[in-house]
């Protein structure tokens, strides 16, 4: 099997948190084989010379949606899937240019686009799904008009196609058992409104305890997990006591509700790039002034959950949760999260916490031995400048997934 030898560059394992250089790294076919500071001198192999830059692990964004090509939802539902799957391809080749060569679905991206990245069909990153969100009648995944008491057929409306709308125990059991039939890696549901939803309140709460059990045990049951949309103490406080394994928001998160998610060992995805990006152009496309205003409740909550989950010992992935036109902000998040964490604890959440939030420790976020080769060259030090993570891509000299070239400028 060929092997490439990577030269010349420092390592930044997340882990270390500091640049190492000196280190020499050998890909065999999708993985890592061997990393050390010593010289390699394998028998052959094709030598990489990677001019003194920064060599890391592909980025982890734990928060996206690639079939939303739209910021205000409600367009999807004159949207054939064929297009609806054209823009996703585009919308993924966009992550993967940017570095991130692992993203987890919340909602929407099916087991069809999935196999056609696994297949390398489309450029694209490694991608997680939960296959279409589930939620109550009137909650943050039914985005129905109040003129609509029904919905068509999903295989030519891309917003019915992406959402699942369930009432009582036994409906969100089979709901999530279809999910799971369909390939689904984890199961989402929504515990609180939305800012994207039209009509549910942030603050409601968003199905019974009976509801989100059978959904948690449905789950645990076929090897998955739950992971559910959530923004107050309260609808944390239920998933917790539910045993929901992962909070997706979390904005208005106090103290006492980061402390039950620390002692049940769960993990929260923020995303404040999504509530900055659309208060600053989602009405351009679209969104209405209750949304917008919506999305102004929960702004500033951004910065001090990222605080009181640190205090607490809760960990944090990357998120970025941008709906359609506002995806090019993806790589913004690492520079609003400056404000409060250092950029080793920001680059640790797109890399170690995302690998543990999708149960691949060791084989993602890391360049340890028998990991995916998965990997970044950035040309200079992201420790001290987290703007090399900027600009679509411009400051990644290599991007490889699976022992494949994504980019590579330095021939």
């Amino acid at each position: 099997m060929a092997q490439l030898h990577f030269r010349n560059f420092s390592l930044l394992e997340p882990d270390h948190g500091e640049l190492r250089p000196g280190y020499e790294l050998i890909v065999e076919g999708e993985t890592i084989r061997e990393v050390s500071d010593k010289p390699l001198k394998p028998a052959e192999a094709e030598v990489i010379d990677c001019g003194g830059r920064t060599l890391m692990p592909g980025l982890i964004d734990s928060h996206v949606h690639v079939f939303l090509s739209e910021v205000y939802i409600r367009t999807l539902e004159s949207m054939p899937l064929t297009l609806m799957t054209a823009r996703a391809v585009r919308l993924m080749k966009g992550m993967i240019d940017r570095g991130f060569t692992t993203v987890r679905d919340t909602g929407g991206a099916d087991w069809g686009i999935k196999e056609a990245v696994e297949s390398r069909d489309i450029p694209a990153p490694r991608l997680f799904i939960a296959g279409a969100a589930i939620g109550p009648t009137g909650g943050h995944s039914d985005p129905r008009r109040r003129t609509d008491f029904g919905a068509r057929c999903h295989c030519c409306n891309a917003m019915a196609y992406t959402m699942n709308v369930s009432d009582g125990v036994s409906s969100v059991r089979k709901s999530a058992r279809e999910q799971m039939r369909l390939g689904a890696d984890h199961i989402k549901i929504m515990m609180s409104g939305g800012v994207a939803s039209p009509y549910d309140p942030l603050d409601s709460l968003q199905f019974s305890l009976d509801e989100v059990r059978a959904a948690v045990e449905e789950a645990k049951a076929f090897g998955r997990y739950v992971c559910a949309h959530a923004y107050t103490p309260e609808a944390i406080t239920r998933a917790a006591q539910c045993g929901v394994r992962a909070i997706e928001h979390g904005n208005l998160i106090d103290d006492a509700s980061a402390k039950l998610m620390a002692e049940n060992k769960m993990f929260l995805t923020a995303n404040l790039v999504a509530y900055y990006a659309m208060k600053e152009r989602a009405a351009e496309f679209g969104m209405n002034a209750d949304m917008l205003a919506k999305n102004d409740l929960v702004i500033d909550g951004g910065l001090r959950s990222l605080e009181i989950c640190k205090r607490a010992g809760v960990p944090v992935a990357y998120g970025s949760d941008l709906l359609g036109q506002l995806q090019v902000d993806q790589s913004r998040e690492f520079l609003l999260r400056s404000e409060v964490l250092s950029p080793i604890e920001i680059i640790r959440s797109a890399t170690t916490v995302g690998a543990q939030l999708l149960r691949m420790e060791g084989k993602l976020g890391t360049l340890r031995e028998g990991a995916f080769a998965d990997m970044i060259l950035v040309d200079g030090d992201p420790l001290t400048n987290l703007g090399l993570f900027q600009e679509q891509g411009k400051y990644l000299s290599m991007i490889m997934k699976g022992g494949v070239f994504h980019k590579n400028t330095l021939h």
